[in-house]
């Protein structure tokens, strides 16, 4: 017969250990953000290929939402993972890239928005290479990147109301262009 540890003799979780799932990989926020990545493709043939540009928003903004709710999930359940930290900027990433080369294929954005957005992306990629290089792993996420990419997200699909209903184009377009310029601006 085993014999249960008294509530004294239990060993506590505090500190980083209390809120990480760890290694596991199949969570609820790790799913979420697997889902999200099955979005991008669809985005860009919903943008793309069907020019089905509502449907497009509509992806647009749930990949954008989902991104505040697979960290919120983990949090309060207490699944952040590994593989949850990895996913989820790869899925943001991913969004960002695949909008902006959308949208500048359809002329949404002028292609010097997105240089200036690529530029970032591939200084940030620069400069994780050297902290690795010296043994230093990736900075620890930071509200303002954080906001930043909630600005870009929110925005996107703000300019593809503008660009895809005349008549919203004057109210979406400056709503959509000044989250994007701020978010450009913060990231």
């Amino acid at each position: 017969m085993s014999r249960r540890p008294a509530r004294a003799e239990q060993p506590r979780v505090t500190g980083d250990a209390a809120g990480r799932a760890g290694d596991r990989v199949l969570t609820l926020p790790n799913l979420i953000s697997f889902v999200r990545l099955l979005g991008v493709p669809l985005f860009l043939y919903l943008l793309l290929v069907a020019r089905a540009d509502v449907a497009a928003i509509v992806v647009l903004a749930i990949g954008g939402t989902t991104d505040w709710v697979d960290g919120w999930i983990a949090r309060r359940l207490r699944q952040v993972s590994r593989l949850g930290e990895l996913l989820d900027p790869l899925a943001d990433r991913l969004y960002i890239l695949a909008t902006l080369v959308g949208f500048t294929v359809r002329d949404v954005v002028p292609w010097q928005f997105t240089a200036a957005l690529l530029a970032r992306e591939l200084l940030l990629l620069g400069s994780l290479a050297v902290l690795r290089r010296y043994g230093y792993g990736p900075p620890p996420v930071h509200y303002v990147g954080k906001t930043a990419t909630f600005l870009l997200l929110a925005a996107f699909p703000i300019l593809l109301l503008a660009a895809a209903v005349p008549g919203a184009t004057a109210v979406a377009g400056a709503i959509g262009w000044g989250l994007a310029w701020w978010g450009l601006v913060l990231y």
